[in-house]
C-alpha cells in the first residue's frame, strides 16, 4: 500500500498539526486557572451586601454585619484570591458611607479597596443594594437621584483604578419588593409605589453612569437585574400574570431607552411617571460600556396555579431560555451575576446546570461574558427575603460563615480549572489585536 499524503508529512515534518510561534493549529483549548489578560471570560464570586430596612424602618437588615463580613473582610477577601478568582461583585455599605450631603465616612471602605487592589482582585463596585441610609428615607423620596449622583462621583474620584460598576442592584426588585410587595423600605402595596420606586431607582442608576464617566470615561457597567418569568398554570389566561411578565423588562426598558409597549406604557402613566420623565427615560442610554447581567435562582421562575396559589418552576425555563429573551429584546453583552441554591448538597448540580446554560448560550452566539456564583459565604434570612428576622442560615455560600468550604467551592475550583482562560466571548481573540499568540483551539 502506498503512503497517503499525511504518511509522507508526519514523515517528513513530524506532526503536521503542531502550529507554529503564533498558535495554529494546536492552539488553547481554554483551560488553566483564569487571568487577568483583557480577553479571558470573567468568573467571579460576590459578598452578600443587601441592606433593606423592615418594620417600618425601625431595622436594618445589613448582609455585611450579619454574614460577618466586618469582622472577616480581609479573610472573605483572601478566600477570593485562593479560590483563583479574579472578579469580586462587592457592594460598599451606601447607607453607612453617605452621612448626609456631602459627607462621607470612607474608613471601612479605605482598608478594603486597598486589600483588594493589593491582591490584585477585580471588584465590580456594587453601589446601592436595596436600601439607602436613613436620612434619604426610602425609594419614594424624589431628592435621591441626585444625592446617589454626587456620591456615585465621589467614590469614582477616590478609586480611579476601579473600572466595573454596579451602580443600583436589581431595580427590578428593589421597586417591587419596597412599592408593591410590602416587604422593605417603605413597605408600599401598589401600582403607584412601585413606579415610583422604579423611575428614582433607574434615575440614580442613569446619574450615577454619568457621575462614573467622568471620572472613568472607559467604565464598564455591569447592570444585575433578576430574570424572572411566571407561568400561567390556568386554561384561562389571565392578564394580571401576562402584564406581570411585561412589567419585568421595564427597569432595562427605562435605562436602555427601550420603548415599552402600550399597555406599559399606560401602566406606568397611570400610577404616577409623568410624560416628561417618560421622555426623559428615552432619549437615550446612559455612557458607559454597558453588560446587561441576568440573576437566576429556581425561585425567580413561578408557576402560578389556577386557584392563584404558587409553586418554584425553577428551570422549566431556567437562565438560558429567560436570558435569550432579555438578549433578544436589548442586544447586550450578558453577564451571568447571581445565582446559587439554599441546599449545600445540591449546590455543586446547580452551579454545573447553570454553567451548562451559560455555555448553551453562548453556543447560539450571545456574547455571555461572565459568570458569578452568589455568594461567597452563607446568608441570613433569604428564604424569606429578608422579611422576617429569624437568624436562619441559608446555605448558598462557597463557604459557611465560620469561612470553612463547602461542596460547591471544589465544584466552581474544577469548573476554574477547566475553563479559566477561554474566551471573553466565541472567537473573541479575532477581535482583539494583540501581540500574544493566537490561543483558542476548541470553540467553549
Amino acid at each position: 500500500m502506498s503512503e497517503g499524503f499525511l504518511d509522507i508529512i508526519r514523515r517528513v515534518r513530524g506532526d503536521a498539526a503542531s502550529g507554529d510561534q503564533f498558535g495554529g493549529a494546536s492552539g488553547r483549548d481554554g483551560s488553566g486557572l483564569p487571568t487577568r489578560r483583557p480577553g479571558n471570560f470573567m468568573f467571579a464570586t460576590g459578598i452578600e451586601c443587601s441592606y433593606p430596612t423592615i418594620q417600618n424602618g425601625r431595622v436594618r437588615r445589613d448582609q455585611l454585619a450579619e454574614c460577618g463580613h466586618y469582622e472577616h473582610w480581609q479573610q472573605d477577601l483572601h478566600l477570593v484570591k485562593d479560590l483563583g478568582l479574579k472578579y469580586l461583585r462587592y457592594g460598599l455599605p451606601y447607607h453607612r458611607m453617605h452621612l448626609g450631603p456631602g459627607r462621607y465616612d470612607w474608613d471601612f471602605a479605605d482598608q478594603v479597596m486597598a486589600e483588594m487592589r493589593r491582591l490584585d482582585l477585580v471588584p465590580i463596585l456594587d453601589l446601592l443594594h436595596f436600601g439607602v441610609p436613613d436620612w434619604l428615607g426610602n425609594f419614594q423620596n424624589p431628592e435621591l437621584p441626585l444625592h446617589f449622583e454626587a456620591y456615585a462621583g465621589q467614590v469614582a474620584a477616590r478609586y480611579p483604578w476601579v473600572r466595573y460598576y454596579t451602580p443600583v442592584n436589581e431595580i427590578y426588585v428593589t421597586a417591587r419588593t419596597s412599592g408593591q410587595d410590602g416587604l422593605w423600605n417603605e413597605q408600599l402595596k401598589s401600582g403607584t409605589g412601585f413606579v415610583t420606586a422604579l423611575k428614582h431607582a433607574a434615575a440614580a442608576n442613569i446619574l450615577a453612569c454619568h457621575a462614573i464617566a467622568r471620572h472613568r470615561p472607559d467604565a464598564i457597567i455591569v447592570q444585575s437585574e433578576s430574570a424572572e418569568y411566571l407561568h400561567d398554570g390556568s386554561v384561562e389566561q389571565r392578564p394580571e400574570i401576562a402584564l406581570q411578565n411585561r412589567l419585568r423588562f421595564l427597569s432595562l426598558d427605562l435605562l436602555y431607552a427601550h420603548a415599552p409597549d402600550a399597555d406599559v406604557c399606560l401602566y406606568l402613566l397611570d400610577n404616577g411617571m409623568s410624560r416628561q420623565e417618560y421622555e426623559w427615560f428615552m432619549a437615550g442610554e446612559p455612557p458607559g460600556h454597558q453588560i446587561m447581567g441576568n440573576d437566576y435562582y429556581g425561585r425567580n421562575e413561578k408557576i402560578i396555579k389556577p386557584d392563584g396559589s404558587i409553586c418554584t418552576a425553577e428551570d422549566v425555563f431556567g437562565w438560558y431560555q429567560i436570558t435569550k429573551d432579555y438578549y433578544q429584546r436589548y442586544r447586550k453583552p450578558i453577564f451571568h451575576t447571581e445565582t446559587n441554591v439554599f441546599d449545600a448538597d445540591q449546590a455543586p448540580t446547580w452551579l454545573w446546570k447553570q454553567w451548562m446554560n451559560v455555555l448553551r448560550l453562548r453556543q447560539e452566539g450571545a456574547p455571555v461574558v461572565g459568570f458569578t456564583w452568589y455568594s461567597l459565604t452563607d446568608q441570613i434570612d433569604w428564604d424569606s427575603e429578608l422579611a422576617e428576622q429569624r437568624g436562619t442560615v441559608n446555605a448558598c455560600g462557597l463557604y459557611d460563615l465560620n469561612r470553612n468550604p463547602r461542596p460547591v467551592a471544589a465544584a466552581y475550583r474544577k469548573i476554574l480549572e477547566h475553563f479559566g482562560q477561554i474566551t471573553v466571548v466565541p472567537h473573541g481573540e479575532v477581535f482583539e489585536l494583540t501581540d500574544q499568540a493566537a490561543e483558542l483551539k476548541v470553540e467553549v
